[in-house]
């Protein structure tokens, strides 16, 4: 059975427009599909607005969707499936309570659910601080007096509190350090092994998300354009846009020539019509606005919609 599934969701915000009783539409998030197995590292990638965070607060509850739904193992999140799903905030400045202790905070998802007895959640926070790295002398210690990547790992432990068989990670590292974003990085590998963790790994560093992920989906404008085996990228990609992508952020290993996206991105009250990509695409052509490309296979799971994709040299389009 699939531990997540998204089928169709869609999220779309109303927000004041012109005139005294106008308004307008946001869309956030447009027809997502999406499967997460047990164990598996699902990377998503995108550009600032794309509807990264968006996904990543439906998958846990924080969000309702407008339409579609949203089943963990085979059940609605709204049936109490929620607290098998945990979730690493961005900045921990911001995420962690700054007047509490590191113990409180950790036990709190304990305290609210009534899991065990008081010594046994005593117990089971002196665990999870071992567990992330953190020495026993910052039990009693608030936010404001620990570093950054301790903070973070504070986060983590207060995310695992619960068992979840889903972690997901919100740009877990763009708020630290550079020098402590790889520990970071580490424990999270670390524990999805220890742990057996399936994760929703979103960030718009797409190397990071290559190392991290067994598949990478890619997102534009509130919609999945391309999803892949994490080995395929970039190599296989088909979708323009997951090109550009990787082409901003080469790795010594795979130098590429980078793609530079003119115009701006589109409004998300008014998408383009057709390819919402196509105001910006290299190789929009007048039947990119007609209608929204269908999904097409490249087999082994890789998926995309583009009706001019990208073709692997030795391919066959």
């Amino acid at each position: 059975m699939n531990l997540l599934e998204l089928d169709g969701v869609h999220v779309v915000h109303k927000i004041r427009g012109r005139g005294l009783f106008g308004h307008d539409s946001v869309y956030a998030l447009t027809d997502a599909h999406l499967v997460v197995n047990p164990g598996e590292t699902i990377g998503v990638v995108g550009e600032s607005g794309c509807g990264k965070s968006t996904l990543a607060k439906v998958i846990v509850g924080l969000q309702r969707p407008t339409a579609g739904t949203v089943r963990f193992r085979g059940k609605s999140l709204d049936e109490g499936s929620g607290r098998e799903v945990g979730m690493v905030f961005q900045d921990p400045t911001t995420a962690l309570n700054r007047r509490l202790a590191v113990a409180k905070i950790i036990r709190d998802p304990l305290d609210v659910h009534r899991v065990g007895t008081p010594a046994e959640r005593d117990d089971r926070v002196r665990e999870l601080m071992s567990l992330v790295g953190l020495p026993a002398s910052a039990a009693d210690a608030v936010p404001g007096q620990l570093s950054g990547g301790q903070r973070q790992r504070v986060a983590i432990a207060r995310a695992l509190a619960l068992r979840p068989a889903l972690l997901v990670a919100d740009e877990p590292t763009s708020a630290l350090d550079v020098s402590v974003r790889a520990q970071i990085l580490n424990l999270l590998l670390d524990l999805r092994e220890q742990l057996d963790l399936a994760m929703v790994f979103v960030s718009h560093d797409i190397q990071t998300v290559k190392k991290m992920s067994d598949r990478i989906v890619t997102m534009y404008l509130g919609r999945i354009v391309e999803e892949a085996p994490a080995t395929a990228l970039p190599d296989d990609a088909r979708h323009p846009y997951t090109r550009a992508l990787f082409s901003a952020t080469p790795s010594l290993l795979n130098p590429v020539e980078p793609i530079v996206l003119t115009g701006p991105v589109p409004s998300a009250t008014h998408p383009p019509s057709g390819c919402s990509f196509r105001t910006r695409c290299p190789k929009a052509t007048g039947e990119c606005a007609a209608e929204l490309p269908p999904p097409a296979a490249a087999g082994g799971g890789h998926t995309y919609r583009c009706i001019h994709p990208e073709i692997p040299t030795g391919v066959s389009a």
